[in-house]
């Protein structure tokens, strides 16, 4: 697992992906396959509650844990950003931007927990590098 020198960089693509867990389990919402060589610079995380109801989310950095999005991490250790804040109804939650930007190195993934299954979307916005 080497990540690469991002000094000698050949693309970089900005993307947005997102997810809304129909469960409370943790699950991927931005991997990084151990062999893709690619680093993703991670600039903005923002969770949106769309019930009427109070939620918990949970972001988290997994290490041994790129999997497919919307798949259980696969193994390693998580490492909580945000850890289990309540997001108040109708309402968002910026967990990441720009000033705490976050590099996903190979192998990793973002893994995020619903407190409530169905209630939260989080989004992420992202630069592909490699």
């Amino acid at each position: 697992m080497a990540n690469p020198n991002i000094i000698n960089v050949t693309t970089i693509t900005g993307n947005t992906t997102y997810l809304t867990p129909s469960g409370t389990s943790a699950v991927v919402l931005l991997p990084n396959a151990a062999s893709s060589g690619k680093v993703l610079k991670v600039n903005q995380i923002v969770v949106a509650n769309t019930t009427a109801s109070v939620a918990n989310a949970t972001v988290s950095i997994y290490t041994n844990g790129a999997v497919a999005q919307g798949s259980a991490p696969a193994g390693g250790t998580a490492f909580p950003i945000a850890s289990a804040i309540s997001v108040p109804a109708n309402a968002s939650l910026i967990c990441v931007d720009k000033s705490t930007a976050v590099y996903l190195q190979e192998g990793t993934s973002i893994s995020v927990t619903s407190g409530t299954g169905s209630a939260l979307t989080f989004s992420v916005s992202y630069e592909d590098i490699s």
